[in-house]
């Protein structure tokens, strides 16, 4: 037979030719993925502590707010508006604003009744910002 290689039992022995493409083959993939690899770069954030800031030694007092089933709004336990149902709030805006003239960080906890109608906690919401409020919680 002319066109046969090998010895006669048919075993062509070890070929190295497919072991080579093997390693090529091996080689390319892991060069390839190499260029993919994303380098992770640390990013400049500053994490909240459980320790006070540097210079908070004065005491926070909240400012509770408390909306009444009618509609009535009280700032520590005191009314401020004559009508519970004006949606200005223009004593509770300007006592509002009066309060947080003094230090400015102390937090405004708005306590709504169960039965409060929304539309008033949201015009409780437009007085405090229009006081100028941040830090706002709801209690």
């Amino acid at each position: 037979m002319a066109g046969t290689i090998g010895t006669e039992d048919g075993d062509l022995g070890f070929q190295i030719a497919p072991m080579v493409d093997v390693v090529f083959v091996l080689m390319l993939f892991f060069m390839a993925s190499a260029g993919l690899q994303v380098v992770e770069r640390e990013l400049g954030i500053n994490l909240p502590s459980g320790r006070a800031a540097v210079g908070a030694n004065e005491p926070v007092t909240p400012i509770v707010v408390q909306i009444a089933s009618d509609g009535q709004v009280l700032i520590n336990g005191q009314a401020y508006d004559e009508s519970p149902t004006n949606a200005e709030l223009p004593g509770t805006r300007d006592k509002l604003k009066e309060l947080i003239s003094y230090g400015g960080k102390d937090p405004v906890i708005i306590q709504p009744a169960p039965d409060v109608r929304q539309e008033r906690v949201i015009q409780v919401l437009n007085a405090a910002a229009a006081a100028g409020v941040k830090n706002l919680s709801f209690g």
